[in-house]
């Protein structure tokens, strides 16, 4: 009896196997460090000349001998305590700070980097040359002069829109984690920082007040003009 084959279907051939599509890559170091791109040409100079004038600003202030800000009070007591230089502290100091931007995740930006950079040595050299006057009335003008430098300063490199400071960055990360305001955050971290620069034998007086009073005001002042607007608002402007 003959036996019957079913005849096998032929196999078609097995589709070709698409390449996996690679993961999307995050921003690089200076896409991050940069973030919006826009105006580069006007905001790098006045992120530099932004900086460099607050460490200026803030030598002056030191070389009126009437009283520095809490942070340069702080700095201060540093360098007659540990020795090195005002400047050396204050970069020092920043990178420091930067440090408890990790448990906050604070991001920083390009102008972050350049303010624990820049504003240092920026204060060092200007006290090379800088000397102090004699009479009360020249160091009382001097310090109103730095105040007010001061005040266009920090417009000029938060206008730059490059992300704040070490120290300003470290207040929004307090309020951000624990929902206290700016105000109470901001007034806590001075007045330790005044305190400890005291202890250390830094110099308050005159000058520490006025600056406390003046510098919202002047900045708040300062910014509108000074703030680099961002692409879209140029857009809708044109």
């Amino acid at each position: 009896m003959a036996t019957t084959t079913t005849p096998t279907p032929p196999t078609a051939p097995a589709a070709p196997q698409s390449p996996a599509p690679a993961a999307p890559q995050g921003p690089s170091l200076v896409a991050r460090l940069l973030g919006d791109t826009h105006a580069l040409g006007r905001r790098l100079p006045q992120l530099a000349v932004g900086l460099w004038l607050y460490g200026a600003s803030m030598a002056l202030m030191l070389r009126s001998g009437l009283g520095l800000d809490p942070w340069d009070v702080f700095h201060q007591g540093l360098q007659r305590t540990a020795g090195l230089s005002v400047g050396a502290w204050v970069t020092i100091c920043g990178a420091l700070v930067l440090l408890f931007w990790i448990p906050l995740r604070q991001r920083p930006g390009l102008g972050t980097v350049a303010n624990v950079l820049v504003i240092g040595a920026a204060m060092d050299l200007t006290l090379r040359v800088a000397g102090a006057p004699g009479p009360l009335p020249a160091r009382i003008a001097l310090m109103a002069g730095a105040i007010v430098l001061n005040g266009l300063a920090t417009g000029l490199y938060i206008g730059a829109r490059f992300g704040s400071g070490p120290r300003d960055g470290l207040m929004t990360g307090l309020h951000r984690r624990t929902g206290r305001s700016l105000r109470l955050i901001r007034t806590g971290i001075e007045l330790t920082v005044l305190a400890a620069g005291l202890l250390l034998g830094g110099t308050a007086g005159i000058g520490t007040v006025a600056y406390a009073l003046a510098i919202g005001p002047l900045a708040q002042f300062f910014l509108p003009w000074c703030t680099v607007p961002t692409a879209a608002q140029t857009s809708r402007k044109g």
